[in-house]
């Protein structure tokens, strides 16, 4: 396994990351895993050196969190593992049981630790950025945590680039924590995010940690292709690929792959691991193959020109995976 900081931060996480939407509860979603399900997931990331896991509290509306917190007290050493989680999304449809009042922050911080069973969280993000609360109070509750000693450090996920830079400038100002990590929409299919977010992770020392970075399946099997209950089952997929070169840009990627003797998981997750600023892909995993595949990954370095094989298919695309004013 290899190793890297996050961000300008002092913590080490593997330089790939166990999402754990996949384990929980498949009343949830159908393609969900339980936790009997997703035990060999766990212990082979464990053994594997993966130290970095994240879930979200809305996974399974929590049950997600209940999972990845009995299975690493099973399989990992605690003080050595990363363990992130996320807030935003409603939990309840009732009042202040969603978005970033200092309220839902502060009692979803000790709802979240109580499911997993841990003293503190490692990473605490927000899984989105509200319109409706002011980027103060955000930091101020995330600086509160920090100072109780719940959290440790605190991350963001898909946003716009201005308001990345204006928390880190709140957050300056006011001598609050800056965010050391950004957990956004990145992979061959989606490269809007080098336009201005990239190069403010850059500048701004935060390590990136993209979601979705095999496209939802999409850069391993082929656009046209199904295979999974996932495919079958998740609108999302049509909703975040929908350009017409997305084909193109499949086909590229199965090419070298092919020419390399080695999976398009592989190619596709070697590029993004050699972009500027991506410290962890956050890989999820239905079938233990998907692990084994995506650590193989790590041991791919790419020609510069594969590199450039794989990019050139691609043409500019419409804002894709994040949005603000909803939960």
């Amino acid at each position: 396994m290899q190793y890297a900081t996050l961000g300008k931060s002092g913590l080490t996480v593997s330089r790939l990351c166990l999402g754990c939407m996949s384990y929980g509860d498949p009343g949830w979603r159908p393609w969900v895993l339980n936790e009997e399900q997703a035990r060999p997931f766990f212990r082979r990331a464990v053994e594997a050196g993966i130290n970095f896991f994240d879930t979200a509290d809305m996974y399974s509306i929590g049950v997600s969190e209940e999972v990845t917190g009995r299975l690493l007290r099973e399989y990992a050493k605690l003080e050595e593992v990363v363990i992130a989680t996320k807030v935003y999304f409603n939990m309840r449809d009732t009042p202040n049981m969603g978005g970033l009042s200092r309220k839902h922050i502060v009692q979803g911080c000790d709802a979240s630790l109580k499911r997993l069973n841990i003293g503190a969280i490692d990473l605490y993000q927000l899984h989105r950025f509200d319109p409706a609360t002011p980027l103060e109070e955000v930091l101020e509750a995330l600086d509160l945590l920090v100072r109780q000693g719940k959290v440790r450090y605190i991350g963001a996920s898909s946003t716009y680039a201005w308001k990345l830079m204006k928390a880190a400038g709140i957050a300056d100002q006011r001598r609050l924590p800056r965010f050391i990590s950004m957990q956004n929409h990145y992979n061959l299919l989606y490269r809007e995010e080098e336009r201005e977010m990239v190069p403010a992770c850059l500048d701004l020392g935060i390590g990136m940690i993209p979601w979705s970075p095999l496209a939802r399946g999409l850069l391993a099997r082929g656009v046209a292709a199904g295979g999974s209950a996932r495919a079958a089952s998740d609108n999302l997929t049509g909703q975040l690929y929908d350009n017409p070169g997305d084909a193109a840009i499949v086909e590229a990627n199965a090419k070298v792959a092919a020419a390399r003797g080695v999976s398009p998981a592989e190619t596709a997750l070697a590029w993004l691991l050699g972009r500027p600023g991506v410290v962890a892909p956050i890989v999820g995993a239905t079938k233990l193959e998907h692990l084994d595949t995506a650590i193989k990954a790590l041991d791919l370095e790419l020609t510069s020109d594969e590199i450039a094989q794989l990019e050139a298919p691609y043409s500019p695309r419409p804002i894709r995976g994040w949005y603000e004013g909803r939960r």
